[in-house]
């Protein structure tokens, strides 16, 4: 069964990629290489033992897309990553932001609505909720104005998704709404290889630990947590990927309750940015350098899911501990720093 993932080569969707294969889905990448690197495919071969198809195609290219599904008019699912998702870069440049995260879907949703059948797994985002009222956020949780143009992208793609399911008999879609991914994958073979300054914590911890980074800096100590520092839900990447095989399951097997669902996914444990820090040490034994800062803008306190309906109605539970992600993550910096 032909599968297409979209940002195939990116960091949670070349480990998607990875568990597709072992369990023996054939997948078509498409990736525009903007924000990875097609070295990542010896990878995925080195721990899966297969090549996935690959092809180089920017989806903001519609004549493009419309080529691929008539190429490729045998794919079953779509799983869809490819996105900008910097949060302060879509700030700046808004319009590229709207163009990239919210063309391409459409264009990719224009094409499975032409198919007898077609199921969509969406990766959004916990940024659909802004700062929630309660914790932990369940899927029930009000939808908040959104704090930068990529979560709008998030929550407009969302929208557009569940529009077109209300009109579209033949499709079916399920929007992931991840927490904080972080990690690599046991073997070291793939992991995140963020371009530039890391913009999440872990890679920046990581890359500050092996001396590539003079320092990392705490944004806040003054937040009402029991350390003052903000509170997230970090998820293993691979815990995360497995998440996706399991969406993609549910809607071929026609188990899905409504045209459109939606999950949370996370551990359903908060951890504070010095617990994250705590947990580098412990796993590296190595003394962090870090520094507290003042706050940043758009900033939230915490976020944290409630992931009771992806344990019952999916039937996935996040398996990792944060140390044992942090220990992930650490050995795949020290192998790509050499």
């Amino acid at each position: 069964m032909k599968i297409l993932v979209t940002g195939g080569l990116g960091f949670i969707g070349s480990h998607t990629v990875v568990e597709l294969q072992n369990e023996g889905f054939e997948v078509v990448i498409i990736d525009d290489c903007s924000n990875s690197s097609e070295k990542v495919l010896d990878g995925i071969k080195a721990i899966t033992g297969k090549l996935p198809l690959f092809e180089k195609i920017d989806l903001k290219e519609k004549n493009k897309v419309e080529d691929f599904f008539k190429r490729h008019d045998d794919v079953q699912g779509v799983i869809h990553f490819a996105a900008s998702k910097a949060v302060g870069e879509s700030v700046e440049k808004p319009l590229l932001y709207y163009e990239n995260n919210i063309g391409t879907l459409v264009y990719l949703l224009k094409e499975l609505a032409e198919k007898d059948t077609a199921n969509f797994i969406f990766s959004s985002s916990c940024t659909v909720y802004g700062q929630a009222d309660v914790m932990p956020i369940t899927e029930n949780a009000p939808v908040k104005p959104a704090e930068s143009p990529y979560g709008n992208t998030k929550q407009i793609g969302e929208e557009i998704i569940s529009e077109t399911c209300r009109v579209t008999p033949s499709l079916k879609a399920i929007a992931l709404r991840y927490f904080n991914p972080m990690g690599a994958h046991p073997s070291t073979e793939i992991g995140e290889l963020p371009i530039g300054v890391p913009q999440n914590l872990v890679p920046f911890i990581t890359q500050t630990g092996v001396g590539m980074r003079e320092e990392l800096s705490v944004f806040g100590d003054d937040y009402p947590t029991e350390d003052g520092t903000c509170v997230r839900d970090y998820i293993y990447v691979v815990d995360l990927a497995k998440a996706h095989v399991q969406a993609l399951k549910r809607l071929l097997e026609g188990k899905n309750a409504d045209s459109y669902e939606v999950f949370n996914l996370g551990t359903g444990k908060g951890s504070s940015v010095l617990e994250v820090i705590n947990s580098f040490e412990r796993v590296s034994g190595e003394k962090l350098n870090y520094k507290i800062v003042d706050r940043r803008a758009g900033d939230i306190t915490e976020a944290y899911a409630d992931t009771t309906k992806a344990n019952q109605v999916l039937g996935w539970k996040a398996q990792y501990t944060l140390d044992e992600a942090m220990k992930s993550a650490w050995d795949w910096e020290r192998k790509i720093r050499g």
